[in-house]
C-alpha cells in the first residue's frame, strides 16, 4: 500500500513541476489549485549605451484559482537611476482552455492577458511590459510534455502606453510588437524517481523574438538555463540570455536571470 501511495504522490509532482517548467516564458500549464506560488526574479544585464549593469528584481505572486485559471501580480524595482526605485508593476491571469493528458504526456493550450503601468523613462526601441512599458498583452502557449522532455510555445500581441507621469511613448518608433517564444526543456536528473524528496535538475534553452509591427524591425534572443527542484516544492533558475541578431535599439540586451520560486500547495485544507 505504502509503494502505491508513493507511487502516486510522484507522478503529482512531476506533473506539479512540468507545469512550471521554465525559468523565462510561462507554460500553458497553471499554478495548482488552491496553491500559492512565490517568486523572487532578479536579473542582471550589461548596459550597451553607458557603462556599468542594469538590475532588475521583480518579486511575482501567483494563485491558482483552480485547475483552469491562474493569477498573478508582480512588482518592478531597478537601479536604472543609480539607486533601487519601485518603477510599477503588473496583473496577469491565463486560462487553460484544453488538457489532454497521459500518465507520460499531456498537451494543454491556455490563452493570457497581461497589463503593467511602470513610471521609468522610455529608453529603446523593444517593447517590454514585464519591467520597462506600461501597456498591455495577450496570447496563446501551448505546451507538449513527453516523459521527461517539455516543449512550449507562444504568440502575443504586445502593446505600449505612455509611461506615465512623466514619459509620453515616442511617436518616432512602434508602440506595439508581435512576441514568439519557444522553449525546451529536459530533466536531467534523477534518472529514475524513487522518492518525492529527489532534487531534480532540468536543463532548457528558450528563444525569445519581438517584431515591431509598424516597422518591421525585431530581435532574437537565446536563454540557455539550468534549475534545480528541492523536495517537490522549491526551485532555483540560473539562466544567461543573449542577442542573436537585432535590428532594433535595446538599452541591455544581454544579462543573467536568477529566480527563487517556492509552491504552498492546497492553501484551502491548511485554514
Amino acid at each position: 500500500m505504502r509503494r502505491i501511495l508513493l507511487f502516486f504522490v510522484v507522478i503529482y509532482c512531476q506533473n506539479i513541476f512540468s507545469q512550471e517548467l521554465f525559468v523565462i516564458t510561462d507554460p500553458a500549464s497553471n499554478v495548482p489549485a488552491n496553491s500559492l506560488g512565490v517568486n523572487v526574479m532578479q536579473s542582471l544585464f550589461k548596459e550597451e549605451m553607458k557603462s556599468g549593469y542594469n538590475y532588475h528584481f521583480m518579486p511575482e505572486v501567483s494563485y491558482g484559482l483552480n485547475k483552469n485559471i491562474m493569477f498573478r501580480a508582480s512588482a518592478f524595482v531597478s537601479n536604472r537611476n543609480n539607486d533601487l526605485v519601485t518603477e510599477g508593476g503588473s496583473f496577469y491571469t491565463k486560462y487553460r482552455f484544453y488538457s489532454a493528458d497521459d500518465l507520460n504526456s499531456h498537451f494543454r493550450l491556455a490563452a493570457y492577458g497581461r497589463y503593467s503601468f511602470n513610471n521609468a523613462d522610455i529608453h529603446q526601441e523593444q517593447i517590454e511590459i514585464l519591467g520597462h512599458n506600461s501597456g498591455f498583452e495577450t496570447g496563446i502557449i501551448a505546451t507538449k510534455l513527453i516523459k521527461k522532455v517539455a516543449i512550449s510555445s507562444s504568440v502575443s500581441f504586445e502593446k505600449a502606453f505612455d509611461n506615465k507621469p512623466s514619459y509620453p511613448f515616442p511617436d518616432n518608433i512602434g508602440d506595439n510588437a508581435t512576441n514568439y517564444t519557444l522553449s525546451l526543456g529536459k530533466l536531467m536528473y534523477p534518472k529514475k524517481y524513487t522518492n518525492y524528496k529527489q532534487t531534480n535538475i532540468n536543463l532548457m534553452v528558450e528563444f525569445v523574438g519581438q517584431t515591431i509591427n509598424e516597422n518591421g524591425k525585431s530581435y532574437l534572443d537565446v536563454m540557455p538555463a539550468v534549475q534545480f527542484i528541492f523536495n517537490s516544492q522549491a526551485r532555483l533558475d540560473f539562466a544567461y540570455r543573449q542577442e542573436l541578431v537585432s535590428s532594433m535599439i535595446r538599452s541591455a540586451p544581454n544579462g543573467f536571470y536568477f529566480n527563487l520560486y517556492y509552491t504552498f500547495f492546497d492553501l484551502k485544507s491548511k485554514k
